[in-house]
């Protein structure tokens, strides 16, 4: 079972909602090692096409996306940090 996209906090039509989640050699994608326990590489890299995806769709998305896995303990956030940053898959014990 794939984890669930929760709605973002803000509209997806904030002027806030502008990533897109898209790794580049000037923004890296990284994940922590908790979260690729908790759900694996490969559901870790389904879950940012999904993102990558609602991003295409909605004109880009808040800098913070949460999925969730009824089965799992956490769940799994995804942050795209500014110019110059990354984008992570963490848990929230990670933060």
């Amino acid at each position: 079972m794939r984890p669930i996209l929760k709605v973002q906090e803000i509209p997806l039509d904030h002027p806030d909602s502008v990533n897109r989640f898209q790794p580049s050699p000037h923004k890296p994608f990284v994940a922590t090692p908790a979260a690729i326990e908790a759900y694996s590489q490969e559901t870790v890299s389904a879950c940012l096409r999904v993102l990558q995806e609602q991003a295409e769709m909605h004109d880009g998305l808040d800098y913070l996306q949460v999925l969730e896995d009824p089965a799992k303990l956490e769940p799994l956030w995804f942050i795209e940090d500014g110019e110059g940053g990354v984008i992570t898959a963490l848990l929230p014990s990670d933060y």
